[in-house]
């Protein structure tokens, strides 16, 4: 068990509120005895998923980073650094085969304080027990199985997720559906064959037949991760023919996956639904009309209506040279967990920020998240779906009938598991 150096820091004065975070009054003189805060940052920085989304995430981690350690967040974030103490980064490659000896390597030679990151489902699932049984801070800030809290670590202390897991995105795309399409028969998925693509699709089709009883299943496909080549599975697909292919596919897969089905005509059939984050910069007017789409929080299209969310576009665009995509607000958002938790703690020591990042709400580029779930440990946010079309005239695409969820909507209710409350026909749930 690893023996945290609690570095205690005076409360003087009173306490300012800004927005829903309580941020003490603290003096520089308080925090002497820690003057940095090593933070573990994990990510692909090689290998097939590094384009799409590890560098973007790491490039998101750069930009929160400096303005934290220069005291430029705006409000309601205040003073620089954690509690005061400068955040040294030490990042890692999230594409190893050592995954767990790397994140123990953090925590025994690099001192990491705590450890944000990874963006595989796979790498959660591995790093989770490991993470408790070191007593190691570690925020989930992309991977999306609900298995982590509700099959993994059952009474987590020291893990936390950062963003909704793949029930909320599954079960928001099948209240979409259900709103607005009324003739809808059957469906069809391909899905990664790892816990996010069989998690996603489970909760997605479980879902939608709870809510239009008389629903088929026509095709269910499971392509490795990172294959690249979906010539079989399209066939398959075609033959069988459905309403609807869903598909959690993201990154460079998703981008292969679009331009074979494309190129094949499986889109002028079925209709095809995404529920990870879409790089509609890079695929555009390929993007088949009509394809219903989210992600996975509200960014990209969908996103928050806030300062914050207008400081961190226009940064990254000006650092980086494009837009922000999902992995750079979800890496972001990470790293302001533990922000807004030393703030509220009044303190750098990662037990206290442990401590005080149960339950907390705080504001995020995405809007408002609540740790609410597996005892305060997972967090919930709004999602949002809508259709897309290619604007020629303009050159770009465009959603029509947009639908935001309250987190509350596509969740389960506290201490339910996700299947269990699926079962119940998504029961005890605040939609409008």
């Amino acid at each position: 068990m690893r023996d945290f150096k609690s570095s205690l820091m005076k409360h003087i004065g009173g306490v300012l509120v800004l927005g829903t975070l309580s941020v003490p009054f603290i003096s520089n003189a308080a925090f002497a005895e820690q003057d940095k805060f090593t933070l573990g940052l994990v990510t692909f920085l090689s290998g097939p998923a590094a384009g799409p989304a590890g560098i973007p995430a790491r490039n998101g981690a750069d930009l929160i980073i400096d303005a934290i350690n220069a005291g430029e967040l705006p409000p309601p974030y205040s003073g620089a650094g954690i509690a005061l103490a400068k955040i040294e980064p030490v990042f890692v490659d999230e594409n190893s085969k050592q995954k767990v000896a790397d994140f123990k390597k953090l925590v025994s030679k690099d001192s990491a304080d705590a450890v944000v990151g990874y963006i595989s489902s796979g790498s959660c699932k591995a790093i989770a027990p490991i993470a408790e049984e070191e007593d190691v801070l570690t925020v989930f800030v992309s991977c999306g199985t609900p298995q982590i809290f509700e099959d993994i670590v059952l009474d987590p202390e020291y893990v936390f997720r950062s963003t909704g897991h793949a029930t909320s995105g599954a079960v928001g795309a099948a209240r979409y559906l259900e709103d607005t399409i009324s003739d809808l028969g059957s469906i069809s998925g391909l899905n990664q064959n790892y816990a996010w693509g069989h998690d996603s699709w489970r909760d997605f089709s479980l879902s939608l037949k709870e809510l239009k009883q008389d629903i088929d299943i026509a095709n269910e496909q499971f392509p490795k991760i990172f294959a690249g080549q979906y010539g079989s599975e399209i066939t398959s697909l075609l033959t069988n023919g459905s309403d609807i292919v869903h598909s959690s596919l993201w990154g460079g897969d998703l981008e292969a996956f679009v331009i074979q089905a494309s190129s094949r005509g499986l889109f002028d059939r079925s209709r095809l639904v995404l529920t990870a984050d879409v790089p509609l910069e890079i695929l555009g007017n390929r993007i088949p009309d009509g394809t219903v789409l989210a992600a996975r929080g509200m960014h990209n299209v969908f996103q928050a209506d806030n300062a914050l969310n207008k400081w961190f576009n226009d940064a990254y665009i000006e650092r980086f040279g494009s837009q922000p995509i999902g992995a750079s607000f979800q890496m972001a958002q990470g790293i302001l967990a533990i922000k807004a938790a030393s703030e509220k703690a009044g303190s750098a020591a990662p037990k206290d920020i442990a401590a005080s990042l149960q339950n907390l709400s705080f504001l995020t580029p995405e809007g408002q998240v609540n740790m609410s779930l597996s005892d305060g440990h997972q967090a919930t946010i709004d999602v949002a779906y809508g259709e897309y079309h290619w604007n020629n005239a303009e050159e770009k695409g465009e959603l029509i009938n947009v639908r935001s969820y309250a987190a509350d909507c596509v969740n389960p209710p506290i201490a339910v598991k996700s299947l269990d409350w699926i079962a119940t026909g998504l029961a005890e749930t605040s939609c409008p």
